[in-house]
């Protein structure tokens, strides 16, 4: 067992194979450790969070290792779930399938409906499971080309994993089915169908499948309408932590700081949504009078004229929010809060996923709750932001998988300077520079990927996650940003450099009592 150090709060747990982690999975579970908040778990490693006012330490990895199973326990099945799964076996690639397993079509389709799926964890999109199964026949790889659009409902083999696309996504595993059964409803609770420890059993057939619910529509009074807007707005609040599980990311605002500051300047809560305005212009109308506050990157107009950052509007106004001179992100809060509804008990927009309020556009209407309000305040100071053209530091813990690098590579990362390229969003700050490359050429299993974790694929060039970041990645992530400088990467724009600074060399986490 290996610890490996991902942040602060956040640390990695490295074990031998899938059942070894499944069994450790099982006994944090059974045996809780005191502060821990999150557990993610994937092929070989589980991705542990510890809540605040703790640290992921020598200390923490001491209460894992104390319980770890013996070498060799299998893991109690107990009372399970099993859910039966009516397949259509018409996939592209059956065939391939069964010539890579030298049996004929029929008898792949027949053990694949004998074998015994159990969901080992979740990842890549929201319901999507990674199910293994008890026969090794099915140790297939991957496609040598991924395809760009995979259905919703596909099934698909690849690794000894079995797993059914939730909607259309890119993708490369070997597909040899589709399902009309809905892997991720948010009219069900939980959504995902399909959760670690959870058995499926395929039958063929054609599921049943019943209207899914509609999530309800605001029932506030209109407060203003979206008139123009050069990139989609999106609702955001703190986000939706602790539903790894169904594999779904937290989410949230880039810049939290300032979405606080927004709401606690008209006497919101400070966790209330806000609305997550990307570069500019936009422009609102006002359907009644409102209070408003405009946090972040951008300065509101009315009329031609600058407003401070706390402003009302009368019914017909119109309030101008043009593209920032520096920053990327501007936060704008409604006295009383804006009626939306939440999804998994939060309102924000998860571009990667799917989850949450759709994003806005011209002719958009936004609601408002009317909850209740405390005093009006004037916003905290905000700070500095960068413009295209400047170069910002930012702290990193080295790891978890810094050492698949050279010492020279870890120095090469460190020593230059990233420019930050147009293809950036929510999802990640996409990089470009000298390119990394590495000596062992590995396949990287699937594993927990934290917000600012810095991902180095094929192509050498990094990419920084940030709050709509897939759950589990399968590239080496060399480094992972301090919590406390995330709020600065979301408002880090095209044209701006990065130079990432690391207090200390990479090394594993030693347990200690």
């Amino acid at each position: 067992m290996r610890f490996l150090p991902v942040g602060p709060r956040t640390l990695l747990v490295e074990l031998a194979d899938l059942d070894e982690t499944l069994a450790l999975f099982d006994a944090l579970l059974d045996s809780p450790v005191e502060g821990v908040a999150e557990i993610i778990p994937a092929a070989r490693t589980l991705m542990v969070r510890v809540a605040p006012g703790f640290v992921a330490d020598g200390a923490l990895a001491a209460q894992i290792l104390s319980r770890q199973p013996a070498s060799g326990t299998l893991r109690e099945a107990g009372p399970v779930e099993t859910v039966e799964i009516p397949v259509t076996y018409d996939g592209a690639d059956l065939h391939d399938v069964a010539a890579h397993m030298d049996l004929t079509v029929a008898e792949v389709i027949a053990a694949h409906q004998a074998a015994t799926w159990a969901v080992a964890f979740c990842g890549f999109a929201p319901g999507f499971a990674y199910m293994t199964g008890d026969d090794p026949r099915f140790d297939l790889p991957r496609r040598p080309a991924p395809r760009t659009r995979i259905p919703a409902g596909s099934v698909a083999l690849a690794a000894r994993f079995c797993g059914i696309y939730p909607q259309d996504t890119p993708g490369g595993w070997q597909l040899i089915g589709t399902t009309r059964v809905p892997m991720w409803d948010l009219s069900r609770d939980p959504p995902a169908l399909l959760r670690p420890g959870v058995r499926a059993r395929f039958v063929e057939g054609v599921a049943e499948v019943h209207p899914v619910a509609a999530i309800p529509e605001p029932q506030g009074q209109p407060a203003l309408t979206v008139i123009q807007t050069a990139f989609p707005l999106v609702f955001q609040d703190e986000g939706r932590p602790g539903q790894g599980g169904q594999g779904v990311s937290t989410s949230g605002a880039l810049d939290m700081g300032a979405m606080r500051r927004a709401n606690r300047a008209v006497g919101n809560p400070s966790d209330a949504p806000v609305l997550e305005i990307t570069l500019g212009p936009v422009r609102l109308r006002a359907d009644r009078a409102v209070t408003l506050a405009l946090t972040g990157a951008a300065q509101a107009t009315v009329a031609g004229q600058p407003v401070p950052p706390t402003f009302a509007l009368d019914a017909g106004d119109e309030v101008l929010i043009p593209p920032p001179a520096a920053g990327m992100r501007s936060y704008l809060a409604l006295r009383g809060g804006f009626d939306v509804a939440p999804v998994l008990g939060s309102a924000a927009t998860d571009t990667l996923a799917f989850v949450g309020p759709d994003p806005l556009t011209a002719g958009a209407r936004l609601y408002a709750a009317n909850n209740p309000a405390t005093a009006i305040a004037t916003p905290e100071d905000q700070p500095a932001l960068p413009k295209p053209g400047d170069t910002v530091e930012l702290p990193v813990t080295l790891g978890p998988r810094a050492d698949w690098f050279s010492d020279q590579m870890i120095a090469h990362f460190l020593s230059q300077d990233w420019l930050v390229t147009p293809q950036s969003s929510r999802v990640g700050i996409r990089l470009e520079g000298d390119p990394l490359t590495r000596d062992d050429a590995r396949e990287l299993p699937s594993e927990g990927t934290e917000t600012g974790a810095i991902q180095i694929p094929h192509s050498g060039q990094p990419v920084l996650f940030l709050a709509d970041h897939p759950l589990t990645g399968g590239y080496p992530v060399i480094a992972t940003l301090l919590p406390s400088a995330l709020d600065l990467a979301g408002q880090i724009p095209p044209g701006a450099r990065i130079r990432f600074t690391a207090a200390a060399p990479f090394q594993d986490i030693e347990a200690t009592p």
